[in-house]
């Protein structure tokens, strides 16, 4: 076989079976082998973001890695982004990059690039395959690390030669095992017992990763029952299981101010799968570290632990392992009829039309960020967010979302200006009749910068700041760039009309785009 086909059957064989690409000339026999062998699931991406921000959607949902398939340098680069976002959210990826023929690279073609360099700050591991004798064991390597824990993002290097090269058969090797997980530091959980049994009013848990999926965020709602201790989580967490039900866990807020406010009280922060928290900026004479002076954090777990026996031991050790998890009451806001469309009125709606088990894709940016509480009645579903902060990551996050999660509804939220960096994962939900819910907000700018202008002390904008913040000569026209792409679409000006659509869009079954009038 060629290394072409070794890497493709390596990736079946250990349990990668989807890949998402967007291919060149030196990644043709890796094409070639893909069309010749089964078991794999190809999607195009029109632009490399696409690839890696589905990639990072489907690990989200799956807990699995998928390949990404990349053309060189300049194609991988075109990826970072959401490279960057997948590797904030400790998703496992196993990038698929081709380069020059080993030969070809010292006449120093135009495409010619140092690939290596390019992967490095965005990956956790990189790796050129050094002949077609070692591709199926550098497979192996690439998957054990994207899907260990933490997950790691992988990236594998293929020169065109090595791929149309033939070598060695696939070896028979069982799938990577997974790696065991080790228990809390002990030290670190008896300081979270004392802090809760003796000070648990001026406690914080503060939950990151897998800490806010149902099955563990219960058992911290059970240590709050008992103890009256404060649970909050990470403004973005990968992926949170909430609604009706569940234990409503609280963002902590974006803001410093904000923020600095809601943890001034708490002596003592314990981290689960969370970090310190800190500003996501700096602006001048505002802290960076969001917690009270002289407080204490306690790191009580990381990615590599298993949040929900984390949280289980800290139960035990203060004695709330029985009684009931605390939910909310399923109450949500109503919207009227014909109320403008703010964020109090779309929250409402959100929280009325949100289908049982949905996935809710979250970048609706300045829109979005009082949507929390409000739909924490709603149907349980799942809220992914942005872990990085590289903006376009919405629309591709909700591809792969949706591929990894057949039969469960996605609703992709998006500002208007964040969907432009990736709009192209329009066509991709066409093609592969995805069940996705797209729904712009349209405030013809970007908004957040206006406040973000203010915040750090810039002065009052003029009028060619103003410019660099509006999304207007020309206007956007979100309902002709969807249908444009075989996408069907609709324009939503009331709270009435956006109720209205998005049922609609959500019986469907197919791919749909409202744009929201604000």
């Amino acid at each position: 076989m060629t290394g072409a086909e070794v890497l493709v059957h390596t990736l079946v064989q250990n349990g990668v079976d989807v890949c998402f690409a967007n291919p060149g000339t030196s990644e043709m026999h890796f094409v070639s082998a893909l069309d010749r062998i089964d078991g794999m699931r190809c999607v195009l991406g029109l632009f490399e973001g696409v690839v890696t921000g589905a990639a990072d959607g489907y690990y989200r949902m799956t807990q699995r890695p998928a390949a990404t398939l990349l053309h060189l340098g300049p194609g991988l680069a075109n990826g970072l982004a959401n490279l960057h976002n997948a590797k904030k959210a400790r998703s496992g990826i196993v990038n698929i990059v081709g380069d020059h023929a080993t030969a070809h690279l010292g006449l120093n073609a135009p495409l010619t690039s140092d690939v290596e360099a390019v992967a490095a700050p965005m990956s956790n591991w990189v790796h050129t395959i050094p002949s077609v004798e070692t591709v199926a064991g550098d497979c192996m390597e690439a998957v054990r690390r994207a899907s260990g824990r933490p997950a790691e993002i992988a990236t594998l290097i293929l020169p065109a030669d090595k791929a149309w090269s033939a070598g060695a058969a696939v070896p028979a090797a069982p799938r990577p095992a997974a790696a065991g997980v080790p228990p809390p530091d002990s030290s670190a959980l008896a300081a979270a017992v004392d802090a809760l049994r003796h000070r648990a009013s001026s406690t914080l848990l503060l939950l990151g990763g897998r800490a806010v999926h149902a099955d563990a965020a219960d058992w911290a709602g059970r240590i709050a029952a008992a103890t009256g201790c404060a649970v909050m989580s990470e403004f973005y967490v990968p992926r949170q299981q909430r609604g009706r039900g569940r234990f409503p866990v609280s963002r902590l807020p974006y803001s410093v101010d904000a923020a600095t406010a809601a943890l001034a009280r708490f002596d003592h922060i314990i981290l689960v799968e969370a970090a310190d928290p800190v500003a996501f900026f700096a602006y001048p004479g505002k802290p960076g570290r969001l917690s009270a002076p002289g407080s204490r954090i306690i790191g009580l777990s990381g990615p590599e632990h298993d949040a929900q026996e984390v949280l289980r031991a800290l139960a035990e050790g203060v004695g709330a392992t029985r009684g009931a998890v605390p939910a909310p009451d399923g109450n949500i806001p109503a919207a009227g009829a014909d109320q403008p469309l703010d964020a109090a009125s779309i929250a409402a709606v959100l929280a009325a039309c949100i289908p049982e088990q949905a996935i809710v894709v979250d970048e609706a940016i300045s829109t979005g960020r009082n949507f929390d509480r409000a739909t924490q009645g709603a149907a349980p579903h799942d809220w992914l967010t942005n872990m990085g902060g590289a903006i376009g990551y919405g629309l591709p996050v909700a591809v792969g979302a949706a591929i990894g999660a057949p039969g469960r509804k996605v609703i992709a939220l998006e500002g208007d200006g964040s969907a432009m960096y990736t709009p192209q994962a329009l066509w991709t939900m066409v093609r592969e009749s995805l069940d996705v819910t797209v729904v712009v907000f349209a405030n013809r700018s970007y908004q957040i910068l206006h406040g973000e202008l203010a915040n750090v002390g810039a002065g009052a904008p003029g009028a060619r700041a103003i410019d660099m913040l509006t999304l207007d000569r020309p206007v956007l026209d979100w309902v002709f760039l969807a249908r444009g792409m075989g996408m069907a679409a609709t324009r939503a000006c009331s709270a009435r009309e956006l109720d209205r659509q998005l049922r609609a869009a959500l019986a469907s079954g197919g791919p749909s785009l409202i744009e929201v009038c604000l």
